[in-house]
């Protein structure tokens, strides 16, 4: 990832996108201070304040680095916190032997607090500051200043923390509502490929199986039909919700189509997978939605093998759902690996799992 290109408004991964803003902020924040700051190398050594030319210097070079580990290693040079700290420091020392003239870098160096720092960091921090700065200012200058001073900088800094914490929820809230299901609360599409690469590196690496189980309800579209599109939707909140009840905190549940669900089992082999995919078809078909509403669903489990991708793993549990419903339907399907063949584990009686039109998963 480049983080210097505009983030694409297109990507598929909310949280890259937003850590792709993240990334562009620090890199202008730490840019356009640099070609603030170093000019006022020279003009501080010419004006005999050695120290603060060396402290700018330190600055400028922090600066530096942090942009140039950015472009070339796509690394955060020590999460931004020298930037703060120098700032700060080269803010409230030019107060002291500058006056006015340096007191006005307060200001800025405050307000980028809070887009280079946690809020909770970024508040104890400005609060540090404005307590050194309102002594500085209370020697310093006449009272009738000091005043102006710490409540102009307390100000600067409250509407810059409000700021950044609305735009802290903002992303937050941004982010969960592009990651997940409106109607069920379930993971979306948008997160699936990452998170099934996720799973298959754990694979690669540690030798630490996951699998997938692929739910597709039987006929769901008669509900539709009979009931309106209103119960449609009602029968999948509770769907969800049943689903969830039989999970681990590290399972993760999605939502893939109209009525088709995804969970993805960590660190789970696939005897264990089909054990939880027969466990919630029962859960499922035992008891009625919406109190009268008879509902069976098909399912499919494929454990992950070594070399494939996440869409040979998805397209592999998609064909054996596909084979459920060819099936009968109310059945668990376990997907072989790739040179193996299909088994089917009907859930139903011999007589009552008779092949029927397949419906679109």
């Amino acid at each position: 990832m480049n983080p210097f290109a505009m983030p694409n408004t297109t990507a598929t991964n909310p949280t890259l996108a937003v850590i792709g803003f993240k990334r562009q902020l620090v890199y202008h924040l730490h840019f356009w201070a640099f070609i603030a700051v170093a000019p006022l190398v020279l003009v501080q050594w010419k004006q005999g304040h050695p120290l603060l030319s060396a402290l700018l210097i330190l600055f400028c070079g922090n600066a530096l680095v942090v942009i140039a580990l950015l472009r070339l290693r796509d690394t955060y040079f020590l999460k931004g916190r020298l930037f703060p700290l120098l700032a700060v420091v080269c803010a409230t020392y030019s107060t002291i032997i500058n006056g006015h003239s340096g007191l006005y870098w307060a200001y800025p160096a405050a307000i980028a607090l809070f887009f280079l720092l946690p809020l909770k960091e970024a508040i104890v921090f400005n609060s540090l500051f404005l307590s050194i700065m309102s002594v500085v200012a209370f020697y310093k200058f006449p009272e009738a200043d000091f005043w102006r001073i710490t409540f102009s900088l307390g100000l600067s800094c409250l509407f810059a923390m409000i700021f950044a914490w609305l735009v802290g929820r903002l992303q937050a809230e941004l982010t969960r509502l592009a990651t997940t299901d409106p109607l069920t609360g379930c993971l979306n599409r948008s997160q699936l490929a990452d998170i099934l690469n996720a799973q298959i590196q754990i694979r690669e690496r540690y030798e630490r199986v996951s699998s997938l189980v692929l739910i597709d309800l039987d006929f769901f579209k008669s509900i539709n039909d009979h009931w309106g599109h209103l119960a449609g939707d009602k029968v999948l909140k509770e769907m969800a919700q049943r689903l969830r009840k039989r999970l681990r905190e590290s399972d993760q549940l999605f939502r893939i189509g109209g009525e088709e669900f995804m969970i993805v089992l960590p660190e789970t082999r696939h005897k264990d997978a089909d054990r939880l995919a027969r466990q919630l078809l029962t859960s499922i078909s035992a008891r009625p939605f919406l109190n009268d509403i008879t509902l069976t669903a098909s399912a499919s489990v494929a454990e992950v093998s070594q070399g494939e991708t996440w869409s040979v793993w998805l397209n592999r549990a998609d064909q054996a759902l596909y084979q459920a419903k060819a099936l009968g339907r109310n059945q668990v399907v376990n997907a072989s690996r790739p040179d193996a063949a299909l088994q089917a584990e009907p859930l139903l009686g011999p007589g009552d799992n008779a092949p029927d039109e397949v419906a679109p998963a």
